[in-house]
């Protein structure tokens, strides 16, 4: 038979090879600090890349000169900016509200549109919502593309580009598109809202939250909504432009591009609306989807359709992060870039024609 094997005692370990140093335990918690933080950046940089990645690329290069037909629009841009926003127009002044609501109605009609008010109720005052369409042939589904933006002003203020150059690119982009066909299923609205302004933003006493509402209840789809929303002002100054965080790092510091901003359930949409308009102007774009706590991000109309599961953004100069005279008695006519507004408006004719093309 074989021999048995012999079991040797094993030798105790010495104090100090027993020991754990603390050089090796600081090396170590050092190593899973590094390590957390390296996936704590990569997740922030995913979700950062998910808010503001956009298809196509912004235009870089010096603007051309304008054309003859950028110069008339530039010019009935003005016209409609110094006709709603001569002085302050809002509940406490409604004799100068209607007055614009007025020359809102007289303009769409002059353009051949009939105009459907819709008006409501606020604090014993009637109040209206204004509204043109362009229906497409019927089909077997049906959507709603809805452009529009607010023609109240904020308290003090005339408002000159918060929000009459939203509503002059509504009226423009409105006479541009007389004759267009929407793709069957589709209707095309233009909307101009009332009491978008403090003390009536996100309540229900805001025009386009009772638009929304009216939609929603009559079973209406809405496939995507265009808030145009502070439009006008542009400077190529390095340091004219500021961002909530952490978007600071993202984004030109010159304040001389339109963003497209939607929450984060709206990014398809916001998505192929920079998309498109990259396509079509020669203008400086940015596009962003991010979470509603994000400051300013549901700044304007489209937090109303959002309420109601629509697809829904505001193109923006991206106002008080740009604007030095926001909400101020500052917000004249003379501070609006007319002709840099034309471009921005010649880029969303083409935006809508997509949307208002494509199938429901």
């Amino acid at each position: 038979m074989a021999k048995a094997a012999t079991t040797r005692p094993r030798p105790r370990p010495t104090e100090r090879s027993a020991r754990i140093s603390p050089g090796t335990v600081l090396k170590g918690l050092a190593r899973a600090i590094l390590a957390t933080g390296c996936v704590v950046l990569a997740l922030g940089g995913a979700v950062i890349w998910f808010c503001a990645a956009m298809p196509g690329t912004s235009w870089r290069d010096p603007l051309p000169a304008a054309t003859a037909q950028e110069g008339e629009l530039a010019r009935q841009l003005r016209q409609h900016v110094e006709a709603v926003a001569r002085r302050e127009h809002n509940l406490d002044y409604p004799e100068a509200l209607d007055q614009s609501a007025n020359y809102i109605v007289a303009t769409l009609r002059g353009y051949g549109y009939a105009v459907q008010p819709q008006e409501y109720e606020v604090e014993t005052r009637r109040v209206r919502n204004l509204e043109t369409a362009i229906t497409g042939p019927a089909g077997p589904d049906t959507a709603d593309i809805i452009v529009g933006a607010h023609y109240d002003s904020a308290e003090g203020a005339p408002g000159a580009n918060d929000n009459g150059s939203g509503v002059a690119a509504t009226l423009e982009l409105a006479r541009r598109l007389r004759g267009f066909q929407p793709a069957p299923g589709r209707t095309l609205r233009f909307v101009l809202w009332v009491n978008e302004e403090p003390p009536y933003f996100q309540t229900e006493d805001m025009g386009s939250y009772v638009h929304a509402r009216a939609l929603s209840e009559a079973g209406h789809h809405v496939a995507a909504v265009l808030s145009l929303e502070t439009l006008g002002y542009y400077s190529d100054q390095h340091g004219s432009q500021q961002y909530p965080p952490p978007f600071n790092r993202l984004y030109p510091n010159a304040g001389n591009f339109v963003a497209f901003v939607g929450a984060l359930g709206s990014r398809a949409l916001v998505r192929q609306a920079v998309g498109s308009f990259r396509r079509h102007a020669r203008f400086p774009s940015e596009g962003v989807a991010a979470p509603g706590f994000v400051e300013g991000v549901d700044w304007s109309d489209h937090w109303s359709y959002a309420q109601f599961g629509a697809p829904a953004l505001m193109v923006t100069d991206t106002a008080p992060f740009r604007y030095p005279y926001y909400h101020t008695a500052q917000d004249t006519p003379d501070q609006v870039d007319y002709l840099r507004l034309a471009r921005v408006v010649e880029g969303l004719e083409g935006v809508i024609k997509d949307l208002a093309s494509s199938a429901p």
